[in-house]
């Protein structure tokens, strides 16, 4: 006697060795033996063979229709034998009942299963939608291929065209698309970005490398929503100053201008005016969530993406022409420059010059202040800022010799983009300037002690700030009047850009509050306070990041625009180098054990600014040039 069975899931046949009523010892066609439960068993026959049965049955249950099946079988649960006679018109075989059993059990849309052996036929509104699912994969399937087939030949087929920023930047797996772009790489060995270059979708690098972004930070689009206008301040007294900021070429959000106005005992009054959006804007405005929602200006080279709207920044920013509203603090300086007191006004300040550095730098730096400077505008104030701010160093003990020492370069990026070459659109100049100059020292400081003064002040007030400290090194925000140690000050509290930072425009709020002796909007425990905190710092940090990466991606542009085949550049520790002309970090394997600080001449032997990666090998050592720079591995990303 012979037996079929069902275990883990598959029918197997075998012959009988013992029955124990409540199991069998059985013989498999391989010649294994096994012990089969009598519960497991689905039919007893005598003939053929258990392995001639599986293979004819098989062979016969192709040929069944599964739609006649369908309709022929009983509405009511049924067993297989029975059907298996009903279908026959006789005493099924062993064969027959098998073929019956494996072709109902490989239909599980048309019969749903009830036990071992046993069926009932699908409803019919239940098959007709699983074939329509099935067809759909089937299509489904088709379409993949076909899409697949069109990557490989280097045409991007129109559905992925249509949702191209999400296949490159967070791609749906479950996706027909993803599957047809995974499957296409997978066969032609190339990254997704790389195979749909080819095809022609990224035919701009630059693009490639902002969408990303925009992808994540900015998934509506960069416009702004429609927003009230903000309010006037036509109460606001106009100060009696001569205000000018001093910025680079390309600022337009200027947030910063100074004054200076003699006093009779020769002292001076020194005007640090802060711009005052937060008089116009409230936190719960259009304009607050707004800046809220995007926390800072996003900078990178040749574009950038402002907190507030080009018309709001018009109206606050402290530009040549402007009597802008102005939080300011004043200085009284007595004659050897220590300062006598302060004072803080909201007022508005009219703007009678923006220098610029690259205007003023040739006639204000080092040389010329020791040679004797020259005749030019706001000379004599810049001057005596310069001296204050001297004395201002010294008085937060950064002052002395380490002030000499060599300081890190600085690198503008610009972007002409009514230029265009073989890599896109745009041209890009790179210049370089030395930092901690004369100019760069007189504006640090009279923020330093802006930030700091309005933190004190808040602080003894007990009105809640967001202070940046510094404690054993590490940066961090806080709602706490901590030390910053890096700067030698009790506490820092950003609030010198508020047009660029909503840290600043926060404080901004909270000052303003205090200075009209109104209740501040933000208490140092409220949720929106803390959670303006910690969201700033995580965006602030990743806006930080890809600026630094765009200008690693067109440094990589400048050395193919440039033909810069062989760069100088000086070792930094194992395997890593920068280069002499860019504030590009290179890692270079052949480069052999060498002091920090040596210049080499590298080879590049390419550029991919689809990656934004350089692949170049250590060329040859280079004679000492001039005195030992400031290394620094945070100038330029790796």
């Amino acid at each position: 006697m012979n037996i079929l069975f069902e275990e883990d899931g598959a029918f197997k046949a075998g012959a009988v060795l013992a029955d124990n009523n409540t199991s069998l010892q059985v013989e498999l066609p391989s010649g294994k033996r096994a012990k089969v439960k009598a519960a497991n068993v689905l039919l007893r026959f005598p003939d053929p063979s258990p392995g001639e049965l599986l293979d004819r049955a098989e062979r016969d249950a192709g040929e069944l229709d599964v739609d006649f099946l369908w309709e022929a079988c009983p509405e009511a649960e049924f067993g297989f034998e029975e059907f298996a006679a009903d279908y026959a018109g006789h005493k099924p075989s062993a064969i027959e009942a098998t073929a019956l059993l494996l072709r109902l059990h490989s239909a599980p849309m048309y019969f749903h299963r009830k036990g071992r052996g046993r069926f009932r036929k699908a409803p019919p509104d239940i098959l007709q939608a699983a074939l329509a699912g099935q067809e759909k994969k089937r299509q489904q399937a088709l379409a993949i291929e076909r899409m697949v087939d069109d990557l490989k030949a280097g045409t991007l087929p129109a559905e992925l065209a249509a949702i191209l920023p999400q296949l490159l930047y967070k791609p749906d797996r479950n996706r027909p698309e993803t599957k047809a772009l995974e499957t296409a790489c997978a066969e032609t060995g190339l990254s997704a970005p790389r195979l749909l270059q080819g095809c022609g979708a990224l035919a701009d690098t630059h693009e490639y490398h902002l969408g990303r972004f925009l992808f994540e930070y900015f998934p509506q689009g960069t416009d702004f929503p429609a927003f009230a206008a903000p309010a006037e301040h036509p109460e606001l007294p106009v100060a009696d100053v001569r205000a000018f900021s001093i910025d680079d070429a390309h600022t337009t959000e200027i947030d910063d201008a100074f004054s200076v106005a003699p006093l009779a005992d020769g002292g001076m009054r020194v005007g640090i005016h802060i711009a005052a959006p937060g008089l116009g804007i409230a936190p719960d405005s259009d304009l607050g969530r707004v800046a809220r929602n995007r926390l800072s200006t996003v900078y990178m080279p040749g574009r950038k993406i402002t907190m507030l709207p080009e018309a709001v920044v018009e109206r606050y920013t402290l530009a040549e022409g402007n009597t802008a509203p102005a939080v300011s603090l004043y200085l009284d300086v007595a004659a050897d420059l220590s300062l006598r007191g302060h004072a803080t006004r909201l007022e508005r300040v009219p703007v009678v010059a923006n220098l610029r550095h690259h205007d003023i730098e040739p006639l204000f730096n080092e040389q010329t202040l020791a040679d004797g400077l020259a005749e030019f505008a706001f000379r004599d104030e810049l001057k005596r800022l310069w001296e204050l701010a001297t004395v201002m160093e010294a008085s937060r003990g950064q002052g002395g010799p380490s002030a000499s020492a060599p300081q890190r370069k600085d690198y503008n990026f610009v972007v002409d983009w009514s230029e265009t070459t073989e890599d896109g659109p745009g041209r890009i100049a790179i210049d370089e300037r030395q930092r901690g100059s004369p100019l760069d020292k007189l504006v640090a400081e009279l923020m330093i002690v802006a930030n700091a003064t309005w933190g004190a002040l808040l602080r003894d007030a007990g009105v809640a700030a967001l202070y940046r400290a510094q404690t054993v090194g590490k940066v961090r925000m806080t709602t706490a009047a901590a030390a910053h140690e890096g700067l030698g000050v009790d506490c820092y509290a950003w609030s010198s850009s508020p047009l660029r930072r909503y840290v600043d425009l926060v404080n901004q709020w909270q000052l303003i509050a205090h200075l009209k002796g109104e209740t501040p909007p933000f208490t140092a425990k409220s949720a929106e306070f803390l959670a303006a905190m910690r969201d700033f710092e995580l965006t602030y940090a990743a806006y930080a990041d890809f600026q630094r990466g765009m200008e690693r991606y067109w440094c990589l542009r400048w050395l193919r625009q440039e033909e810069q085949s062989a760069p100088v550049a000086r070792v930094l520790r194992e395997s890593l180098v920068r280069l002499e002309q860019l504030p590009l970090v290179l890692r270079v394997p052949s480069l052999p054990a060498l002091d920090r600080g040596v210049r080499i001449r590298l080879a590049i032997e390419q550029i991919d600014l689809l990656d934004a990666e350089c692949r170049a090998r250590y060329a040859e050592l280079l004679p000492a040039e001039g005195s030992d720079e400031a290394f620094g591995e945070d100038e330029g990303a790796e």
